[in-house]
């Protein structure tokens, strides 16, 4: 059963999200035991110090430990002070703040940080992404998971490139889960391509992927799924229950806060990236919200003068293998079928459709940075390249050319175009 609340035209009070916190662990068998909050990082919009204050309230001096565990799938580990204004401790620091709960990153690159908890076989994959792969999954999650008495997922629902919302389960997988589970689901929405499945309602098949794999966590399960009001941290909905149905319900409310509907597409875009995205791995997502609305030919620029690098972990690969359509890849999938699926999802993600006939890749639309990247690297990863100097940002806000999209604070928000009728 979920409980909470939300609306499109309102904001949630303090009150409300106590209550909702407050209920979910009514009745709960939580004394001296050990709970688990799974939360995002700094590159999710939430109100994080208020919803790890108020679990606190609610568990403190019942829960024998009380683990925070920060879903970085495979991001960059938080540094001290990142977590201290992630859960709101600047100045104080997190054992004052939060004294019975301990804060620490989900250490992804430490194969010991693992337990394995099984094998989704070759016949389920197949079913559940609808006979696009056919290959078994082991399935491994953050071990702290897998041994605790309770897991509480506690994020934000947004629309998203590999899943169609994000949130619940996801993080689980790839939150806190292995790369096995991580590198076949990306792939998946790759395959499906993300602009068909940004925004998709329901359970998509990479969301089926995720559930399928969740199920297999002996952990009793309970979610906060948070919908966010654009530029803030204030909430317009907060439900909660079991991840499935808790995700479900704030899915539906972030179809109606986080999509917006133009009445036709544009010839250029320029997603204005905040400072929370450090590097095009997490900054693409100023790609992958516009890309509905681009006109065949088009262009979507990237401007973020803050970000002089593709990605700290998955960089390497990147330079190897660049930024191509999924039909590229596919097409001489003897050359790529042993990097690592996730980077090239992503690379897809970024790239965007295209089709690649007789030896030519001809992406839909173009793809330009203005970032701190050099033009030369750009280029050899198959990007365009723009000095961001030259863009005044003001200038082009103010602009009235009918044929340009400006979208400050790029990266949440879903731009699609209107349905006809």
């Amino acid at each position: 059963m979920v409980q909470g609340t939300g609306s499109p035209e309102r904001t949630l009070t303090e009150d409300e999200i106590r209550g909702t916190v407050q209920d979910l662990l009514t009745g709960r068998d939580v004394d001296g035991r050990h709970v688990v909050v799974v939360i995002p990082d700094g590159t999710r919009s939430a109100p994080m110090p208020l919803m790890l204050r108020l679990l606190h309230d609610a568990l403190a001096g019942r829960a024998a430990r009380i683990d925070v565990l920060v879903a970085l799938g495979t991001h960059q580990p938080m540094d001290d002070a990142a977590l201290d204004a992630l859960v709101g401790a600047a100045g104080i620091g997190r054992d004052r703040l939060l004294p019975e709960m301990t804060v620490l990153n989900h250490a992804w690159s430490d194969p010991a940080t693992y337990a394995t908890l099984g094998t989704i076989t070759a016949g389920e994959v197949r079913e559940l992404s609808g006979g696009r792969l056919d290959r078994p999954v082991d399935v491994r999650i953050n071990r702290l998971v897998a041994e605790a008495d309770l897991a509480i997922v506690c994020g934000p629902v947004f629309p998203h490139e590999v899943v169609g919302f994000s949130g619940g389960n996801k993080y689980f997988f790839p939150g806190v889960g292995g790369p096995e589970v991580i590198d076949l689901s990306h792939w998946l929405g790759a395959l499906i391509t993300s602009y068909d499945i940004i925004g998709a309602r329901g359970v998509t098949p990479v969301r089926a992927i995720i559930d399928r794999a969740a199920a297999m966590i002996p952990t009793s399960k309970l979610c906060l799924a948070m919908v966010v009001r654009p530029g803030g941290t204030e909430l317009a909905g907060l439900y909660a229950g079991p991840p499935e149905e808790a995700w479900a319900a704030a899915a539906e409310l972030s179809a109606h806060v986080h999509v917006r509907h133009v009445d036709r597409p544009y010839k250029t875009v320029l997603s204005i990236m905040p400072r929370r995205y450090a590097d095009m791995w997490t900054a693409a997502k100023g790609m992958y919200k516009v890309e509905p609305v681009i006109a065949d030919g088009g262009e979507v620029i990237v401007y973020a003068p803050h970000i002089d690098r593709f990605s700290v972990t998955h960089g390497a690969v990147l330079a190897e293998i660049g930024y191509h359509t999924r039909d590229y890849f596919l097409a001489q999938w003897d050359r790529f079928r042993d990097r690592p699926l996730g980077v090239l999802a992503h690379s897809t993600h970024l790239r965007g459709q295209g089709t690649y006939e007789a030896g030519v890749e001809r992406p839909r639309i173009d793809v330009t940075l203005a970032t701190g990247i050099p033009e030369d690297v750009c280029a050899a990863h198959g990007l365009g390249y723009r000095d961001p100097a030259s863009i005044d940002v003001d200038r082009w806000i103010e602009d009235p050319d009918p044929d340009v999209l400006v979208v400050p604070d790029a990266g949440e928000i879903l731009y699609r175009l209107r349905p006809a009728g």
